[in-house]
């Protein structure tokens, strides 16, 4: 692995808006899962540096405790260690981090430790998390949707908070702070980007997304956003007069098609379906780069 990455050559450290002047237009990136022939740190650490070299821009992992079809799987935080400190430049995070099933102060730790570790390069994928994998069931977890709504909500509350670096309390319905105060704060400035997925055309997700900074669409049939109802997302989001808002999407346009001009800021490529993965078909195209 190479040596820990340093911030700009200039001594800067990113932000929200200077991130975006300076990758204008639509960026693209990969989202891989952690678990089937993908469960091994080192091969996604390989695979994150061959994105880097063929020109990606950022490389995200999902985040699951269980997997209905995998019984091999591993943390997501070692991996992006792993992978923060194989590369230089791309950007990385979970893509998403169901926080209802995670402790915010322990996530506020780790994500401004990864901030620092990858000198600005983390990006925090968030969301309420389905049970389709019984991670919330099988662990008395929280398995009302609109429980976990709140806490999701309540938890972004908290690590905002935290990331201040300035004496933070809050009492909520589900989580508790009491006169505490986390140091270091984190390089990207005003914080670390939040991209909240929520299902589309949900209103609630939606609106929620607009209060942080990108949006990350799951449709709730399942199926492959089409470029009118990402121009449709965009308008909703108002991402035209945003700078520094993204709207991300998943399964990057097929050959032939576009979501140029729809008001798309990224577009994350991955796996079609839950495995078996074919890992010298996933190196293969990741090395090809993006569909720019």
């Amino acid at each position: 692995m190479t040596a820990m990455v340093r911030p700009g050559g200039d001594g800067t450290h990113p932000s929200l808006s200077d991130r975006a002047d300076r990758l204008p237009g639509m960026r693209f990136g990969i989202s891989l899962p952690i678990f089937g022939s993908l469960a091994d740190v080192r091969l996604l650490a390989d695979l994150a540096a061959d994105a880097e070299s063929a020109g990606w821009d950022a490389f995200f992992i999902w985040d699951h405790l269980r997997w209905p079809s995998a019984d091999d799987i591993i943390d997501p935080w070692i991996a992006m260690t792993a992978i923060a400190l194989n590369t230089e430049r791309i950007l990385t995070g979970p893509m998403v981090t169901p926080m209802p099933r995670r402790r915010p102060q322990k996530l506020a730790r780790e994500t401004v430790t990864l901030d620092r570790l990858s000198g600005g390069r983390f990006i925090f994928g968030v969301g309420a998390g389905g049970d389709h994998s019984t991670e919330y069931e099988n662990f008395g977890e929280a398995t009302d949707p609109r429980v976990r709504a709140a806490m999701l909500d309540e938890s972004l509350e908290v690590i905002t908070g935290l990331w201040s670096g300035q004496p933070f309390s809050f009492e909520g319905a589900h989580y508790t702070v009491h006169d505490s105060q986390f140091l270091p704060t984190p390089l990207q400035q005003p914080r670390i980007p939040i991209w909240v997925a929520g299902q589309w055309p949900r209103k609630k997700p939606v609106a929620r997304a607009a209060r942080w900074d990108g949006y990350v669409p799951i449709k709730a049939d399942m199926t492959l956003t089409t470029p009118d109802e990402v121009a449709e997302m965009a308008r909703q989001l108002d991402v035209a007069n945003r700078p520094g808002f993204d709207l991300a999407i998943f399964n990057g346009p097929e050959p032939g098609s576009t979501f140029a001009g729809t008001g798309a800021t990224w577009c994350l490529d991955g796996p079609a379906d839950d495995g078996p993965f074919d890992v010298k078909e996933i190196r293969g195209w990741i090395k090809d780069g993006p569909r720019r």
